[in-house]
């Protein structure tokens, strides 16, 4: 984990891949090295060599198995440490040149590795590098007290880990990078695709309420003398429709309208319910169907199986917000835990309702003593989940062709991933290059002119080599290398391999007088990290040839020279292929696996972000429509409320013309205020009223929430208005009225509940005024914009 945040994809993954080589690069070079440093050995010193070995190899094991089963990281720790103070310290018992280039190329690379295998842990790394050179040189003391103490090998570790350290702390530093451009892109991209969810579920469920609820309510309210028999099943069929909305469940409704709606049956099955209701009892939309609709069916099983026609129903307000509605019958009950489970009157009608709201529903009943079902809803803040409401999932809808969009995606973030992962071990590997050009190799020039022959081949060739890596020059330039730079540079590396090679005299090859082999390999390495590692192999096979047939040119090897070459054949050489192939393995798999996690972690923060916003989205958009459609629709439906009745069919016309303003909203026109106007005009005019409308001004910008305040108390007055209105905007400096005048306009027995009045208007700058006059209605809303809310008005 990062300070400052959590990782991001590309960083853990790199996390894992580095620890992963680590181990398995430290793995292969102790038994590499050790089965190496057993050919060289003497034959008595065999059987002590392989006691001190197997340990080693023991804990390199118990290393890889931990890695698809994770042990403590304190039992990791301290088991690295007892292996590298155990190799360290074996210089004294192992002795000669072999077990000496043995144990320092194992303690070498280990303390390396241990820099990738605890990269997240770096205080554990250097403490485990520490204990590794310590054990080094003091065993070397020990196995040569005569001499003194040799430093060179001590500071050559010491900038291999840095190195190492350097390295890692590099490509991490790149890592981030492509996470955090990888976030911000993420981001500018799940915001257009939240924009795009919401306008198209907007649009669906906008069409599916004027399909539906809108179109139903605009029959009932233009007419009567006609067939009904069709308005029943077609009202429960839009209530079903809009209770199946997402967000339909943070409306309000007054569960007492509600349950006095609720059916009795009809003819024979007609069951006579005695109410008590404590009224009103305003709750959530979601629980109040939820309470209603399990109400219904808990009267259809008492007509059905009660074996009575009576039945009591009770509800009452109960700690505050909470409401608990009771039905108590005396007919013949039953034993509640004896009903099958494929049974779903009970279960799911009624228990499975309540529970998906986040209330209750209890039984109580016994064979003779009658039946009492209570539901209990209290609000104890509880998140609605996509079940709430009509107990249905909601389908979030993703952008268009997911299939494409994904694997676009996915391509765009796996070649970004890539680049950076690519420039940074690119860097990598030029630091490491001059570095050890400039430290160890031209120490070893500068130390060993005696040795040389001709001296002067070796520091042209030292020359040369620093020529090649100007190559890198692009590198820091941010660019790729020319394929020309690249074949010319990767040309004098080789060349400068032959040179060193051959102009060393025999027995000098990988010794301390070898300054080329060790870093010709880091040359090439930031030179072809771009392609597959089997290339860098062949350069490296190409390298390591010309260094082997200069040494049997000399005369061939006995088998202890040959073990010490090996050794330090495993530990440059091996080390710069390891390397290769970790980068290889960063570019080919890591990348592409960050890119696709990063892609399936984005698309379910896309989906999460579309779920919350559709939510909120309906909380505003069906808030005050719920609490006066539903009513409607649930008394349409069961036969509670007549549309031969003048009140309710003009109810339905007001209800028409809210929702007729609402699909309005989404029109892309110059004038959004006067187009919902005509919207609620339009209804009217079909329903015989004439209406005249007037606009005085020019018109200004005016917020969606304002102008759903600003018509609504003309919808309800067109609604309610049976021969003529006259319709007024006026725009001023600073301010915006719109008035309606209806001519023999019925009175409104429910006022109070369809008007908002100017207490209860959400914006403080916005008024409404309505007064009476005989039949005719006058009423005004006003808004005047505060210095504060960015909008202009002319």
């Amino acid at each position: 984990m990062r300070r400052g945040g959590h990782e991001g994809t590309g960083e853990r993954l790199v996390n894992r891949t580095v620890e992963r080589y680590g181990v398995w690069l430290r793995s292969t070079v102790v038994l590499l090295c050790g089965a190496l440093g057993l050919v060289g050995a003497d034959a008595a010193d065999v059987p002590l060599a392989s006691a001190l070995l197997a340990p080693a190899v023991l804990a390199c094991g118990v290393r890889l198995w931990a890695l698809r089963r994770p042990l403590p990281l304190a039992l990791l720790w301290t088991l690295d440490a007892a292996v590298v103070l155990l190799m360290g310290l074996s210089q004294p018992v192992l002795g000669g040149e072999g077990g000496n280039a043995m144990v320092e190329v194992a303690v070498g690379i280990s303390v390396i590795a241990f820099q990738f295998e605890w990269a997240t842990r770096p205080v554990a790394g250097a403490a485990l590098a520490g204990a590794g050179v310590g054990a080094c040189v003091l065993g070397d003391v020990l196995s040569s007290p005569a001499h003194d103490l040799d430093v060179v090998p001590l500071v050559r570790m010491l900038i291999q880990v840095g190195l190492a350290r350097a390295g890692y702390l590099i490509v991490r530093a790149r890592a981030r990078a492509a996470d955090r451009s990888a976030a911000v892109r993420a981001a500018l991209r799940r915001e257009a695709d939240v924009a795009a969810a919401r306008r198209a579920t907007e649009r669906e469920y906008l069409a599916t309420l004027h399909d539906t609820a809108s179109a139903t309510l605009l029959m009932v309210s233009q007419g009567d003398g006609r067939d009904w028999s069709w308005l029943p099943p077609r009202a429960r069929q839009d209530l079903e429709a809009l209770s199946a909305m997402p967000g339909f469940e943070t409306g309000s409704v007054d569960l007492a309208a509600l349950l006095g709606c609720v059916p009795d049956g009809e003819g024979p099955a007609r069951v006579r319910l005695t109410t008590h209701i404590e009224g009103p009892l305003t709750v959530p939309s979601g629980p109040g169907l939820a309470i209603f609709n399990g109400v219904r069916e808990a009267v259809t099983n008492v007509s059905r199986h009660a074996g009575v026609r009576e039945a009591e129903l009770r509800a009452w307000r109960d700690e505050g917000d909470g409401v608990v509605v009771e039905l108590s019958d005396a007919g013949r009950g039953f034993e509640p835990d004896s009903v099958p489970v494929r049974r779903r009157g009970i279960s799911g009608s009624i228990i499975g309702r309540m529970r998906a709201v986040g209330g209750t529903a209890s039984i109580t009943s016994r064979p003779g003593a009658g039946t009492r079902v209570r539901w209990r809803w209290h609000d104890q803040g509880r998140v609605p989940q996509a079940a709430d409401g009509a107990g249905q999932a909601t389908e979030v809808p993703g952008p268009a062709d997911p299939a494409d969009r994904t694997r676009a995606q996915d391509t765009a973030a796996v070649r970004f991933i890539r680049g950076q992962l690519l420039y940074g071990s690119q860097l990598v590997a030029l630091l490491i290059c001059l570095v050890w050009q400039f430290t160890i190799s031209l120490r070893r020039l500068l130390a060993h002119q005696d040795v040389y022959d001709p001296a002067w081949a070796q520091a042209a060739a030292f020359v040369c080599l620093v020529v090649a890596a100007t190559g890198g020059a692009s590198l820091l330039r941010g660019r790729r290398i020319p394929p020309g730079v690249r074949g010319w540079c990767l040309g004098a590396v080789l060349t400068v391999s032959a040179v060193s090679a051959y102009t060393l005299p025999p027995g000098h090859a990988t010794g301390p007088a070898d300054w080329a082999f060790g870093v010709v390999g880091w040359h090439a390495l930031f030179l072809l990290a771009d392609l597959r590692v089997r290339v860098y192999a062949a350069f490296l096979g190409a390298h390591i040839g010309i260094n082997a047939a200069a040494v049997v040119g000399h005369g061939a090897p006995t088998a202890a020279e040959a073990a010490v070459l090996g050794i330090a054949t495993v530990g440059s050489c091996g080390l710069q292929l390891a390397i290769g192939a970790l980068m290889t393995h960063l570019l080919r798999d890591t990348a592409p696996a960050a890119g696709s996690a990063a892609a399936r972690e984005e698309e379910l923060r896309t989906r999460e972000r579309i779920h919350e916003h559709l939510q909120s989205d309906h909380k505003e958009r069906y808030r005050a429509l719920t609490a006066t459609t539903v009513p409607l629709l649930v008394g349409l439906g069961h036969g509670v409320l007549s549309p031969h009745d003048e009140e309710v069919r003009l109810r339905c016309g007001v209800e028409g013309a809210r929702m007729r303003r609402l699909f309005a909203e989404g029109d892309a026109v110059a004038d959004p205020l006067l187009n919902e106007l005509r919207a609620c005009v339009e209804v009217a005019e079909h329903q015989g009223v004439t209406v005249s409308l007037a606009v005085r001004g020019l018109p200004g910008e005016v917020p969606v929430e304002i102008r759903r305040e600003l018509i609504d108390p003309v919808a309800v007055t067109l609604g309610r208005t049976r021969s003529a209105a006259r319709v007024t905007v006026v725009w001023t400096l600073g301010a915006v009225r719109v008035s309606v005048v209806g001519v023999d306009c019925a009175d409104d027995r429910t006022e109070a509940a369809a008007v908002p009045s100017q207490s209860r208007a959400a914006d403080p700058h916005v008024s409404v005024v309505r007064t009476r006059h005989g039949e005719s209605v006058w009423a005004e809303a006003s808004w005047s914009r505060s210095a504060s809310s960015g909008v202009d008005l002319p």
